[in-house]
Formats: C-alpha cells, sequence, structure tokens
C-alpha cells in the first residue's frame, strides 16, 4: 500500500484505501491509530458532512467527485466504518454515527456548506448509484429531502454575487441618505457615551 506524505507523515485525505474480502483494510495499528487522529482534527473543524453510500460506482467516478468537491474547496474520504465511528466520537459528526454501515463516503466542508450539497446531489442524477445517506449541520441530522432542498439555496459565492448587484442597483442618492443615517447614529451613540462618562466623572 502506498501512503503519500504530508509534511512527513501519512495524508490520509489523499489516500484511497485498498479493500479485499469483505473489506478488510491493510493498515497497521499506528497507521490506524495517526487516521483516527487526523480524521478527529478534520471533523471538529467541519462546518457540515455527508454521508454517502458509492457502492457499485467505478473508481473513475468517485475519483471524479472527489475531484469535484475538493475543486470547490471540500473533502471526500472513502471511509472505514469501525474507525470512523472512533474518530467521530466528541464531534458534531458523532450525530451520523448510527448510518456507518456498508460501502461508505464521506463530504467534509469547512467553509460553505451549500456548495457539497450541490455537487453530491447534482452528481447523483447522473450517478444513479451514489446514494446520499444523510448529513449533519452544527450536529443536526439532515435526511436525503433536507440535503435536497439544501442544494437549492444559493450558495455563498452566488449570494455574494447577489448582493453586490443590488448594490451596484442602488441609486446613489440613496446611498448619501443611507450614509447621512448612520453618521448621525454613530453620532448619538458618541454623546450618550460622552454623557455616561461624565456623569462617572462627576461622582
Amino acid at each position: 500500500m502506498t501512503v503519500l506524505l504530508r509534511g512527513g507523515t501519512p495524508d490520509f485525505g489523499a489516500l484511497y484505501f485498498t479493500c479485499q474480502r469483505g473489506g478488510d483494510w491493510f493498515l497497521e495499528r499506528k497507521e490506524k491509530e495517526i487516521f483516527v487522529a487526523d480524521m478527529k482534527d478534520r471533523l471538529q473543524r467541519a462546518k457540515a458532512t455527508f454521508l454517502v453510500d458509492y457502492q457499485g460506482l467505478r473508481v473513475e467516478a468517485i475519483n471524479k467527485l472527489r475531484k469535484e468537491l475538493k475543486d470547490a474547496g471540500n473533502e471526500f474520504q472513502v471511509v472505514k466504518n469501525r474507525l470512523m465511528k472512533l474518530a467521530c466520537q466528541d464531534t458534531e459528526t458523532e450525530s451520523l454515527k448510527e448510518h456507518f454501515e456498508g460501502p461508505c463516503g464521506l463530504a467534509i466542508t469547512y467553509d460553505d456548506i451549500v456548495a457539497p450539497a450541490k455537487i453530491l446531489v447534482d452528481f447523483s442524477k447522473d450517478n444513479k448509484k451514489l446514494d446520499i445517506k444523510v448529513g449533519q449541520m452544527s450536529g443536526k441530522t439532515m435526511d436525503l429531502e433536507a440535503i435536497k432542498r439544501l442544494a437549492e439555496l444559493p450558495g455563498r459565492d452566488e449570494l455574494l454575487s447577489q448582493v453586490l448587484s443590488a448594490m451596484q442597483e442602488v441609486p446613489t442618492s440613496l446611498v448619501r441618505v443611507l450614509n447621512g443615517l448612520l453618521v448621525n447614529f454613530l453620532n448619538v451613540l458618541k454623546a450618550i457615551e460622552a454623557t455616561k462618562e461624565s456623569g462617572t466623572a462627576k461622582e
């Protein structure tokens, strides 16, 4: 088994484990400990995670899905259920613990929670064998329907684009009025703070 290195340690994020005879994994005890520690750290930093069943998908399809998720700033990890159950303890992904059965892959996002949902839902339309099982956000479990609804929301980049577009359409006169109101509000806050300081000084 070839283990890619990252800073002198095994890069399990880039590693695709080889399975044989009922899913036995060729990992030494030390490698398992490193995997669990590495995965726990990533799960603790994750904003959301999504669990899929990839049974029946070709390796090429799995690699394509991994690349699409990676290009959007996410990760995709093919997991061994027993090790994942250990790694997810005391993390928000522990809410998915009972669903770690069969061939599982885990999509992890550290930022935009909508992007991976969109990618998984769109990918499953063209790859029927990808089964989106469940997801979690802030420890709250999401079933398939909830994930599909999440995928329909505008992502971070799309939302930012909409805000910028709306700002460009606002008349200049309105912007000046809003700026004036903000300045007045700040002046009021300063006046209140000055009054409080004056009262304290007199005491």
